[in-house]
């Protein structure tokens, strides 16, 4: 029998995932990172990006996270987000929308702060179309 450990997913608002994987992915600050059973403990931020729980068939079950705080222990593993989703709940029209909305407000910036703000939200939406991409590719 293989290892695992437990992963919870929970945003602001609810419990998104909780379950046993082999690996899982998260996009820290400083890049990605890999946790397997009995990793090190830390504690990290994350950016806005796809957390990966890999599963025995390594099998992927992908979420988007918004950012937010990433906790290892030996055999837990913690995602906190303000907002955390499964890729395929993701809306892809709101997303592009956004992406649109970012990209327009980049170019037309009145200030450090609106160019500073639209620069997260458009990380933000193409975080969330990498994620629903990603799965699309492991559908095909």
């Amino acid at each position: 029998m293989a290892m695992t450990i437990h992963v919870d997913i929970v945003s602001a608002e609810t419990e998104i995932f909780s379950g046993t994987a082999n690996m899982v992915f998260a996009p820290a600050q400083m890049g990605e990172v890999g946790i397997a059973p009995r990793h090190a403990p830390f504690i990290t931020r994350l950016k806005a990006g796809q957390v990966r729980v890999q599963n025995e068939g390594k099998e992927e079950q992908v979420f988007y996270v918004s950012g937010g705080v990433l906790e290892v222990q030996p055999h837990v593993v913690t995602v906190l987000s303000d907002t955390a989703l499964r890729a395929d709940d993701i809306d892809e029209a709101a997303a592009l929308e956004a992406k649109k909305r970012a990209e327009d407000a980049i170019v037309n910036r009145q200030s450090e702060f609106e160019y500073a703000k639209a620069k997260a939200e458009l990380a933000e939406a193409v975080a969330q179309l990498q994620a629903l991409n990603k799965i699309r590719k492991a559908l095909r």
